[in-house]
């Protein structure tokens, strides 16, 4: 019965890698990049890359298991829905209201532990902020929203 059991399991498996599943493409020449267009410390700048680029940005890094089901789907999906929220490529064709919204926003993600995403963590550990780049980060959010309006 365990076999039979496995056996499915391994043809359902190999059956799921037929569905189509393109996941969001990558480009890398985004003329209104936060980072490209702005100057912000090394280590503010690093990080953003590590923790927020995968999902809020053009330029999409992706492992070898985003391109195998099941695990594809959720990649698609996490990607689809971060660019939709915050996408850092088209940062400078925001208006000075709309980029202080998403700074607060940022900060309250943060607090709340919301962000970086917890499952994107489990195999991205460069993403992991610690306390004081929690607190770094929320203060480059701050100053920079303050920026915005002088």
């Amino acid at each position: 019965m365990l076999k039979k059991i496995l056996f499915g399991v391994i043809i359902l498996f190999a059956i799921i890698q037929f569905i189509p599943n393109e996941l969001p493409k990558i480009t890398l020449e985004n003329k209104d990049d936060l980072l490209s267009n702005n100057e912000f410390p090394i280590e503010i700048e690093n990080q953003i890359r590590a923790s927020c680029y995968d999902c809020h940005s053009n330029e999409t890094i992706y492992p070898w298991y985003s391109y195998i089901a099941p695990v594809s789907f959720l990649v698609k999906r996490d990607t689809k829905v971060g660019r939709k929220e915050l996408n850092f490529s088209d940062w400078e064709s925001l208006d000075k209201k709309k980029k202080a919204k998403y700074l607060t926003n940022i900060i309250e993600e943060i607090e709340e532990g919301e962000m970086p995403f917890p499952p994107y963590l489990i195999t991205h550990s460069d993403a992991k902020l610690s306390d004081e780049m929690k607190q770094a980060l929320m203060d480059w959010a701050d100053d920079y929203a303050e920026s915005l309006f002088e």
